[in-house]
């Protein structure tokens, strides 16, 4: 019952991460870490292709062993999450205002804090 809910989640990742391709806001390499977790649980042969691809396979190996992001990956999500704090700022009425900005604050400083690839 596990593998088929893994291979579903799996390719549910992948999917999503080949739309984030083409979506400015969704983000591609944390789908494809899920995907290869999850395949790494249902299917090992398709784990291995995530890790031998050209382009995601570095990021998902460097995350595995180092916990590590990219520099450039860390400059644009800090980036875009303070253009969405500032929006939320901005835009939101009362209290809500500053929730965007609080929670955009803690994950910054979780990312900032991860070893560079």
């Amino acid at each position: 019952m596990k593998r088929p809910a893994f291979l579903a989640l799996g390719a549910l990742s992948v999917g999503l991460g080949v739309i984030g391709i083409f979506v400015p806001v969704l983000p591609t390499v944390p789908f494809m870490l899920l995907a290869a977790w999850c395949f790494g649980k249902a299917h090992p042969a398709w784990e291995a292709r995530l890790l031998a691809h050209p382009h995601y396979g570095p990021h998902i190996r460097a995350w595995r062993e180092r916990g590590a992001i990219p520099i450039k990956a860390k400059w644009a999500a800090v980036s875009l999450m303070t253009v969405s704090a500032v929006l939320g700022l901005v835009l939101l009425p009362g209290w809500w205002r500053v929730l965007p900005a609080a929670i955009v604050t803690l994950v910054a400083i979780w990312i900032v804090t991860r070893p560079s690839a």
